[in-house]
This record gives C-alpha cells, sequence and structure tokens, in this order.
C-alpha cells in the first residue's frame, strides 16, 4: 500500500483536511499562508484569508464552519465571503487555532496555541448550539481530536506531552469524566498529530517527524502503519467514493532547508487508496 501526491501544492504547514461528503471533494489548509486549499475537476483551488487558518467542518453543500485565530466563521463557497459564528480568544494575541473536527451531535472541537508553541498557552473549546464552550486548558498543541463511531468518547492530545486521551461523552456529547491516557507514545518518542477514527472505532494517527500515520485499536493497541513520504505528517482523513482513501496533510516547517527543498514531497497532500473502510465527516449544526 503506497501514497501518491493528491495535490504537489508545497505547505508551509498543512493541516485540517476535511472531506466533504455532499460536495465529493477535499478542503484543507496551509495555516502559516493563510490558505484554504482544494481541487475540483478543473484543477486548483485557494482561498486567501488575512489570518492564520486551520480547521473546517461541513454545513451544507455551500457553507463550511472554519477555525481562524481569532474567530470561527460561516463560509460561503460560492463566493468566498465570510460571517463571524463567534471570538477564538480574541484577547489574546499569542494564540491561534489548530486541530479542529466536527462531532457527532453537529457541534465543533477546536483547540488553540501558542503561536510560537508557548507552553499551555492554549485550549480545547466545543461550539455547539451557537455557543463557544472551554472543555480543557492549558494545552501546549492540541492535535488528534477526534470520535468513536458509537459516540461514547472523545480522543485528543497535547503533542508535547506524546499521549493521546480519551474522554467519556454523554449523551449530549459532553465529557463525563476526567480524560484518561489512552495512549503513551514517549517511549517511542513518537508525537502524536492529528487524528480520525474509521467505521471500526480504530484511531488513526499522523505522528509528526515519522513519515507515517499509525492505526491503534481502541483497547490501544498498535495495528499498522501506513508510509507517507512527507516527514512531517500532520492529519488524516477518510474521503472517496467508498471512504476508503486515506488522505493526509503534511508539513515543511520545522525541517532543515536542505529536507524541505522545493523539489522535496515536504508539505504535500497525499492519497492512499484502499486502506479500511472509514466513515463521512458529521455536519456541522448552526
Amino acid at each position: 500500500m503506497s501514497a501518491e501526491v493528491f495535490d504537489d501544492r508545497r505547505c508551509i504547514l498543512g493541516e485540517g483536511p476535511l472531506w466533504h461528503p455532499e460536495r465529493a471533494q477535499l478542503f484543507w489548509f496551509d495555516i502559516m499562508r493563510h490558505r484554504l486549499l482544494s481541487r475540483d475537476a478543473n484543477g486548483a483551488l485557494e482561498w486567501r484569508f488575512d489570518e492564520p487558518v486551520s480547521a473546517a467542518g461541513w454545513v451544507d453543500i455551500d457553507t463550511l464552519l472554519i477555525a481562524s485565530a481569532s474567530s470561527l466563521w460561516r463560509f460561503d463557497l460560492r463566493d468566498g465571503s465570510k460571517t463571524q459564528l463567534c471570538g477564538l480568544e480574541q484577547d489574546n494575541p499569542v494564540t491561534r487555532s489548530n486541530d479542529g473536527r466536527a462531532d457527532p451531535w453537529g457541534g465543533f472541537w477546536i483547540g488553540t496555541m501558542g503561536r510560537n508553541a508557548e507552553g499551555g498557552a492554549g485550549a480545547i473549546y466545543r461550539f455547539y448550539q451557537g455557543k463557544l464552550h472551554k472543555l480543557f486548558g492549558e494545552i501546549t498543541i492540541p492535535n488528534a481530536i477526534c470520535f468513536a463511531p458509537n459516540r461514547s468518547c472523545a480522543y485528543f492530545t497535547d503533542t508535547s506531552t506524546q499521549k493521546v486521551m480519551r474522554v467519556a461523552l454523554d449523551s449530549d456529547g459532553w465529557s463525563e469524566a476526567e480524560p484518561v491516557p489512552f495512549l503513551d507514545l514517549s517511549a517511542e518518542d513518537l508525537n502524536p498529530d492529528g487524528a480520525v477514527v474509521d467505521q471500526n472505532g480504530t484511531v488513526w494517527i499522523a505522528q509528526w517527524g515519522a513519515a507515517r500515520v499509525a492505526a491503534y485499536a481502541p483497547d490501544g493497541a498498535f495495528l499498522r502503519a501506513v508510509a507517507v513520504p512527507g516527514l512531517h505528517t500532520t492529519c488524516p482523513v477518510f474521503g472517496g467514493a467508498d471512504f476508503r482513501t486515506l488522505y493526509v496533510t503534511s508539513a515543511r516547517q520545522g525541517l532543515s532547508a536542505d529536507v524541505a527543498h522545493d523539489q522535496s514531497p515536504n508539505g504535500q497532500t497525499f492519497a492512499v487508496h484502499g486502506v479500511t473502510e472509514g466513515r463521512p465527516e458529521p455536519r456541522v449544526i448552526l
């Protein structure tokens, strides 16, 4: 099973891939260049913003929810217009948004972090029924936000800890217990980044610096890994006609000039076909 280049644009920090199930189209971000990227039958697409953008959920066929450094936005794909839904740490210039994903109840979880990864500067929030709620604080690099298919729990990580946490959820999608460790990757010196859960509950985690996405069973057992040409893999998502294609973003950030040169695969977006049975991302209900 090998990865192919889906899009050859080299992002400084590629992140937040979203397969829009009604459009059958992949969207992702280049955070540091303030860009939303995509492709359609006519080729490459790009929208530019005036601050970093990092994650999205789909609202309807023409609308995304987009997280920027300072706000959550309703974004119209037809004309590129946007409407603010709420502020996101607007009074804190130190932070920006990072990893985020829609939850099965129509909410949207989004993490913030220091622009220079300042220790404990970030948090994880849930936007639900028009309001933003803080879930977890003192996060350095929020990542791996994803949800079990049976709605029993959410996963997330503070990459700096090298641990992935699991938190039990109630019937409305709120945490009902303290987070507990799901994976501790420190012994292998692996850095968990973005993650997604497949139809069987397997957690697929991009591992920054390891050129791979690794799969873990619901009990935390390592199952297998899929190699990706970009050294700094950042986030996976399932898509394609049957949701069996794993799309993976990557980054050039943090690599030396000789590794991140313009002919290297680092920062490109990849596709691995026939991986496993994924599932569509849930709709964000505004």
